[in-house]
């Protein structure tokens, strides 16, 4: 999954990130251009399919050691040992000629046992030998690792190494002036790989894929984007997204024989989560905006958000900010 790698015609020096219309896009990219030309540390976090592939990559081909192949190393379920292999490979792969990125996705789910081994094999200002090479570190995570380090399970020291620059990426639901340009772009992407006329976005369509909340972000837009061309139809496409973005909509289901009380506050909670939903989603999901429209207090609707079980990507993430 990759986003389009060009900018706005008239901002010829970003060309080559991440395209955005919008402000916060375009600040990334400019903050990544920085930090691409130099062989500090980077972690960039995001939720789920929001870009955090892209982004290293992109860092990476920007980069002094861009000429050399990007190492990566996914850290789900990595145990010690297999992630210091990984880390020796790299070290083995790189030499003064040709230094090498190293980029560590999903260092959220290190247990602390990885984290210490990775810890000893990062370099240190004081105590790194001169004669080797190095590596320069790349990592990737869905959570916000300061909250990690405050319940104790991310190391405080491995938090602030790897932390030498951070970007933080929006998820799609709040770049909705990108999401009909994206869906454009993988139109023509996934049509030219297939060999098959890419079909048209009307005004409608685009209005439909604004109103989704996109969960799985530009990696759902993508795969989505993916079906259409398989299918050669816009609408059949969109009426599965429909149908999915009301599962959350349906009645409260209560086990037989509850007590009316019961199945009152079961009632009660479904239209609850129903009436959020759709301020939610009438506001594009601008949180502010929906907790006045709601009238209630911004702080109310966040802790709403994260008690209710249709969002349950709001209670992993515990992101709440517009």
């Amino acid at each position: 999954m990759d986003e389009p790698q060009s900018v706005t015609a008239d901002d010829r020096s970003l060309t080559g990130f991440v395209y955005g219309l919008g402000p916060t896009i375009r600040a990334l990219n400019t903050v990544a251009q920085e930090i691409a030309r130099t062989d500090i540390f980077v972690l960039i976090l995001g939720e789920s399919g929001a870009g955090k592939d892209a982004y290293a990559r992109l860092i990476h081909r920007r980069s002094p050691y861009g000429t050399s192949q990007l190492h990566k190393i996914d850290c789900t379920a990595l145990a010690p040992g297999d992630l210091l292999a990984h880390i020796n490979e790299a070290k083995r792969a790189s030499n003064w000629e040709s230094p090498r990125n190293v980029y560590l996705d999903n260092i959220q789910e290190l247990d602390l046992a990885s984290q210490r081994v990775l810890l000893s094999q990062l370099p240190d200002a004081e105590t790194d030998r001169k004669d080797e090479p190095r590596a320069r570190f790349i990592s990737s995570s869905t959570r916000d690792l300061n909250s990690e380090v405050a319940s104790g399970r991310f190391r405080r020291e491995l938090y602030f190494r790897l932390n030498g620059a951070c970007l933080c990426l929006p998820p799609l639901r709040e770049r909705v002036e990108d999401i009909g340009v994206l869906a454009e772009y993988f139109l023509n992407k996934h049509a030219a790989a297939m060999k098959k006329k890419a079909p048209l976005l009307n005004d409608k369509a685009v209005q439909a894929l604004v109103a989704y909340h996109w969960p799985g972000n530009i990696r759902e837009l993508e795969n989505l984007v993916r079906k259409i061309v398989v299918l050669g139809d816009v609408q059949t496409a969109l009426n599965e997204l429909r149908s999915s973005s009301m599962v959350t909509n349906k009645p409260a289901m209560v086990a037989p024989g509850a007590s009316l009380k019961v199945a009152a506050r079961a009632a009660s909670k479904s239209a609850e989560r129903e009436l959020i939903m759709q301020a939610l989603e009438r506001t594009r999901w601008n949180r502010k905006q929906a907790a006045r429209a709601l009238q209630i207090s911004y702080k109310s609707l966040l802790y709403k958000i994260k008690q209710i079980e249709a969002f349950p990507e709001e209670r992993e993430n515990g992101r709440g900010e517009d």
